[in-house]
């Protein structure tokens, strides 16, 4: 495997010329589904390819999340940035233990290697410092990305955060609990 290097983003370097060669690739077959409160893998086909729009406003929202005290790292190869994450610093839920993360993507030629991982366990890292107790994720719904999070260690949240429900109805709403 190359070797790739991961660090914490300053705000200046988050522009557009960071994702030039980044690749949000997803050809989606299948989706979770919650019905009658059960989980049920869906036929739902569809094509996920970010435009030059949807990068202008991810970097809009990367640089409002280290505005507002949260952080965002990277996943460099060669120099070339090849995964994010992001974390928010706004604590939530009724015991105030929730941090969420707001992002965590892989460039598409670059999935299956463990950037993703390495990513994610970063984050937890960077809560448990900002004082979170858990970690809350609203995540597509699509069969590999609940895949890779059940991996992970991530579960059904047990208080689910409202507001992000309504932004992405169909996203499966996760925690992971940071003292393992």
């Amino acid at each position: 495997m190359e070797n790739i290097i991961y660090r914490q983003l300053e705000r200046a370097e988050i522009n557009l010329k960071l994702f030039k060669s980044f690749n949000r690739y997803q050809d989606v077959k299948k989706c979770w589904r919650k019905e009658d409160r059960e989980w049920l893998l869906k036929e739902i086909s569809f094509t996920e390819h970010w435009s030059l729009e949807e990068y202008e406003y991810l970097v809009k929202c990367l640089q409002n999340t280290i505005d507002t005290g949260g952080a965002v790292f990277g996943a460099f190869d060669n120099y070339v940035l090849v995964g994010f994450a992001s974390i928010e610093n706004e604590i939530f839920g009724s015991k105030k233990e929730y941090l969420q993360l707001s992002s965590l993507h892989i460039s598409y030629e670059k999935r299956g290697m463990g950037i993703g991982k390495k990513l994610f366990f970063l984050i937890c890292k960077k809560a448990k410092e900002m004082g979170a107790q858990k970690l809350y994720i609203s995540a597509h719904s699509s069969e590999e990305t609940q895949a890779f999070y059940k991996i992970v260690g991530c579960v059904e949240t047990v208080e689910y955060n409202s507001k992000l429900v309504e932004e992405e109805p169909c996203d499966c709403q996760l925690e992971y609990c940071l003292n393992k």
